[in-house]
């Protein structure tokens, strides 16, 4: 592979540092393109051409265009870590990393992501409402990782790729990461994977 793969991102995105991560992980060559999103760029026809819906990550592998996070981590792997731990064949370990996927597209999207998104973006969410559900989500991870390194299978997997970013940055949407050993024994264990990068940090709101 000698053209870098581009990233379409903003920095602060959750979804767009997941791909970041993935790439990092599998020592792949990237250039990042951060979009102007508060002037509408995602918005523009030549973006749109990349990512129809205008969102972002998207990426550009030698012409070939993909939008959507998840989507993207599998390609990435498929491409060219296609058949290691990333992503495993075996039923039960492949249906596992799916049934993750899906909790990071919908608890952790509507969680810990959309409390972030009202401290950080201005969302007009229910910022009490995404709290809640980022502690209810939290609970079940939490016992979920008792006793086990890893969400999916005993090795790392996009699974936890998918879920790291939304919940190492939970405390910058109000919540409280204190209670969840187990989770952020899950999260250093991430950060000490060869390549991790960090996301861009926003300042932790005091709440009352």
């Amino acid at each position: 592979m000698t053209t870098p793969i581009k990233l379409y991102r903003t920095p602060k995105s959750g979804h767009c540092h997941r791909v970041e991560l993935m790439l990092a992980f599998l020592g792949l060559p990237y250039e990042t393109v951060d979009l102007d999103m508060a002037n509408g760029a995602h918005k523009a026809p030549e973006f749109l051409k990349i990512s129809p819906f205008g969102l972002v990550p998207a990426i550009d592998d030698g012409g070939y265009t993909l939008a959507d996070s998840n989507a993207i981590l599998v390609y990435l792997v498929q491409t060219y870590a296609k058949g290691s731990h990333w992503l495993p064949q075996a039923p039960k370990d492949a249906a596992e990393v799916q049934r993750w996927l899906t909790v990071a597209a919908d608890n952790v999207y509507s969680g810990p992501c959309a409390a972030r998104l009202v401290t950080v973006f201005n969302a007009p969410l229910d910022h009490a409402a995404a709290v809640r559900k980022a502690h209810d989500l939290f609970r079940v991870m939490d016992a979920h990782l008792a006793g086990r390194d890893w969400l999916a299978t005993e090795e790392i997997t996009i699974a936890d790729v998918a879920g790291y970013s939304f919940i190492a940055h939970a405390p910058e949407g109000g919540v409280d990461l204190a209670p969840y050993g187990n989770i952020r024994g899950w999260l250093s264990r991430i950060e000490r994977q060869p390549g991790f990068v960090g996301m861009a940090t926003s300042p932790i709101p005091e709440l009352v």
